[in-house]
């Protein structure tokens, strides 16, 4: 072998064409989704069957839930996928026929409904759900029209035959619970800004702990917030530990003098529900620049209202001054929380101090209201445990509204069409004691009007030595023709006959003689009661003669007008001698009487 290296060949591989990719079906079933309103939701329809469907049906939802599609909340995306777990266990079990869109046919949508109908799902929920899976099933159309049976294509033209019926509005709070709620909400208010800022002396007894706190609130005033490894927590911590003081809430009790707690979020909220008559959401989705143009101790307040589409930026006016006021309250809201934003940069008003650090938003508030309620004791009108529900406020504070207005849709109207307004926050379980005593009190209005005049033999001298006070109902110079009997009719004297309330001005009365008792020109005095009595007489006669219900028609107002109002306004001596001249002089009745 010499030592001079031989020329050799460049190494060469063999030509290699790659496969071509195949789209994983798995991969299309699993996915996340960055909804506009609500976080991040993952979606796994990987169990669906039959597969090429279920992929349909992801892409489709994946599409609604872009930027610019109807689905924008994380909340709607959870529930499209199940209905859409729902519709496909359905299919496994009664429709095996079906592999992709172009095999679905309009029985399978209308079986679909009846199903949920016989497994007892209510009205409105089922359509709901049906609904869901036309939506998608239109989408599907709209990418790929010819995946879409004709047949099909008609059917998604509406999404059930049948009504989806009214919803039962969910009740108002009674006032008294809405007392119990706003006043326990104002005191931990008020406690939570006293709070927030204040000099801090709960060590001071202690240099040494007072020192190492010293520290603590400085590495949370210059980050936001202390991580539980830090040094100087652990430090302060078992200070505390050695002397025996608390420290089960250290962390809280030490982040509370500089943020919002997750505590303070119930009062809060409670507060400005009860006060603005937000929707929950809304209250939610409040921003710092919530709050714009004041004018004249009123501020407008401007918020989001995602059901209400491309118009859901609304705003209010609501009044502002000091912190018993929504705009004094949320402007010391959003003064409180700069601090917070300054570590956790963010628009939402809603920034507090949980556990791990700094949070902002509010998700499910359920288990904290819960706490809020049982701090507080607060029960209901039974006396049990509240079960605190936002959306309940909001009707609490039309409730409350709709009583101060006094009913007048016109004001009570605020943010919504009269029809709105009145079916779904006037006609409330709560409110119906309400409606009943002011029908009450318009049928008793009624009566009052349409009642005679009567004189008792005491009124009526009064009446005679002071005509001028016959007020509105008679002239002082006609006072004397009708107490004497110059006006007299069957029944009453008469101060109006050509001015009947029940015929046109100028002309005769033409109501039968027992009319009088129910017009308010009648004068009844004690001569007029012989006749009275003999009238009862006959119409308590009549009610062996005639049915029941024919004889409440034609005298059952007539006889409880004279036995509940007319008789007892006189004496048992007067009423007494009255029936006895009723007998002796056998007053005759006017023959319409028998008609």
């Amino acid at each position: 072998m010499s030592g001079r290296p031989r020329k050799g060949r460049p190494v060469a591989f063999a030509r290699v064409t790659p496969e071509r990719a195949k789209p994983d079906p798995v991969l299309g079933l699993r996915f996340v989704i960055e909804a506009r309103h609500g976080g991040t939701v993952l979606v796994d329809m990987t169990n669906l069957d039959p597969r090429p469907l279920a992929i349909a049906f992801a892409s489709a939802l994946r599409r609604s839930a872009a930027l610019g599609g109807p689905i924008g909340a994380a909340s709607v995306i959870k529930q499209y996928v199940n209905s859409y777990r729902r519709f496909f266990t359905w299919l496994s079990d009664e429709a095996g026929e079906v592999d992709g869109p172009e095999d679905m046919r309009t029985a399978h949508v209308d079986r679909f409904a009846s199903a949920l109908e016989r497994g007892g799902m209510g009205a409105i929920y089922r359509h709901v759900t049906v609904s869901k899976i036309v939506n998608t099933l239109r989408a599907i159309e709209a990418d790929r029209p010819d995946s879409i049976t004709p047949g099909l294509h008609e059917r998604l033209r509406y999404t059930m035959a049948t009504s989806a019926g009214r919803s039962t509005p969910r009740d108002a709070y009674s006032p008294f619970v809405a007392r119990a709620l706003r006043d326990a909400a104002r005191t931990d208010v008020e406690a939570i800004f006293r709070r927030i800022g204040a000099e801090d002396r709960t060590d001071e007894g202690d240099p040494v702990i007072a020192g190492a706190r010293a520290d603590v609130e400085a590495l949370i005033a210059h980050d936001g917030a202390v991580r539980t490894e830090s040094v100087e927590l652990r430090r302060l911590y078992f200070m505390r530990l050695r002397r025996g003081l608390p420290i089960s809430t250290l962390i809280d009790d030490l982040h509370r003098r500089h943020h919002l707690h997750v505590t303070d979020l119930p009062p809060l909220l409670v507060l400005l529900a009860l006060d603005t008559g937000l929707e929950p959401e809304c209250l939610k989705a409040l921003t710092v620049d919530c709050l714009a143009n004041p004018s004249a101790g009123t501020v407008e307040l401007r918020y989001l209202k995602r059901r209400a589409g491309a118009a859901g930026h609304k705003s209010m006016r609501v009044r502002d001054g000091g912190l018993g006021t929504p705009g004094g309250l949320l402007r010391r809201l959003i003064e409180i929380t700069t601090v917070a934003r300054q570590h956790l940069p963010t628009d939402c008003l809603w920034v507090y101090h949980n556990v791990g650090g700094l949070h902002a938003g509010i998700r499910h508030p359920r288990e904290r209201l819960d706490a809020w309620v049982a701090r507080h004791r607060i029960v209901d009108e039974d006396g049990k445990p509240l079960h605190l529900l936002l959306s309940r406020l909001r009707k609490t504070h039309k409730a409350l509204w709709y009583t101060k207005t006094e009913g007048y849709i016109a004001r009570f109207a605020v943010g919504h069409t009269p029809e709105v307004a009145a079916r779904h926050y006037a006609d409330l379980p709560s409110l119906r004691p309400l409606h009943e005593a002011t029908v009450a009190d318009a049928f008793h209005d009624a009566v009052v009007a349409a009642m005679p005049t009567i004189l008792p033999p005491a009124a009526e001298k009064t009446l005679r030595e002071a005509p001028e006070q016959a007020g509105p109902l008679m002239p002082p110079d006609a006072v004397g023709s009708i107490l004497d009997g110059e006006q007299d009719l069957w029944l009453a004297a008469c101060a109006g006959f050509h001015s009947s309330p029940f015929a046109e001005a100028g002309s005769p009365c033409q109501q039968p003689f027992w009319g009088c008792l129910h017009c308010p020109n009648a004068v009844i005095t004690a001569r007029k009661l012989p006749a009275i009595m003999a009238f009862l007489s006959f119409v308590e006669d009549q009610r062996q003669g005639l049915p029941g219900p024919d004889w409440m028609v034609k005298f059952g107002q007539v006889h409880a007008r004279i036995v509940h109002q007319i008789l007892p306004a006189f004496s048992d001596a007067v009423v007494a001698e009255a029936r006895l001249r009723a007998v002796e002089e056998r007053l005759y009745l006017p023959p319409e009487a028998r008609a």
